[in-house]
């Protein structure tokens, strides 16, 4: 494995690592001075702090299901490591490996919630719109996921985010005999 490839994997997991600890320090504090307590208003009307235990996946379904879980979570992690390794370090593929980092930072920090406790802390509430109560855990990957759909859609090809190494180097073969051809045929049209 290349120095370069080394060094961004170890750039990721730091990276990791300290949203997983920003996640996990919010929800020591939620459980500190939430827990038992009313919600603390925010933004009156728009935003509060609740606290709630949350035993299900996103927005309270299948609830008590912490084996699946787990399990899911951890099949989710190492296609997303896997992925990051194989994972060109070229500048243009920088935001996809942040936004990935983010998405395993939020399914990790949940699942470390699950694994010590049963269930997942969540604490902020868009009382405006009744939306279902979350995390900074959700908020990772919810935004990266966002942001990720927006890159696939607006920036990059689906081939370029391939990892089948050889089809990206035979594409870009291709692009490079493209433009020898157009280069012939312009001198071609030069020379007539």
């Amino acid at each position: 494995m290349k120095r370069e490839k080394i060094f961004f994997i170890i750039v990721d997991i730091i990276l990791m690592g300290a949203l997983i600890l920003l996640d996990q320090f919010t929800k020591l504090l939620a459980v500190k001075h939430l827990m038992g307590k009313p919600s603390i208003p925010i933004i009156p009307g728009i935003l509060e702090l609740e606290y709630l235990e949350n035993r299900g996946a996103a927005f309270g379904l299948l609830q008590n299901q912490k084996v699946l879980f787990l399990l899911i979570g951890t099949v989710f992690l190492i296609v997303v490591l896997y992925y990051l390794c194989r994972l060109s370090t070229d500048r243009r593929y920088r935001l996809v490996r942040f936004f990935m980092c983010l998405i395993a930072a939020g399914a990790a920090g949940n699942m470390i919630d699950r694994f010590r406790q049963e269930y997942v802390v969540d604490f902020i509430y868009v009382s405006c719109i009744d939306f279902p109560i979350f995390n900074v855990a959700d908020m990772y990957v919810t935004v990266s996921a966002a942001a990720m759909i927006l890159l696939l859609l607006f920036v990059y090809r689906e081939d370029e985010l391939s990892l089948k190494k050889g089809d990206r180097e035979d594409e870009l073969s291709l692009e490079k005999g493209d433009r020898e051809d157009e280069q012939s045929l312009k001198k071609g049209d030069r020379d007539a």
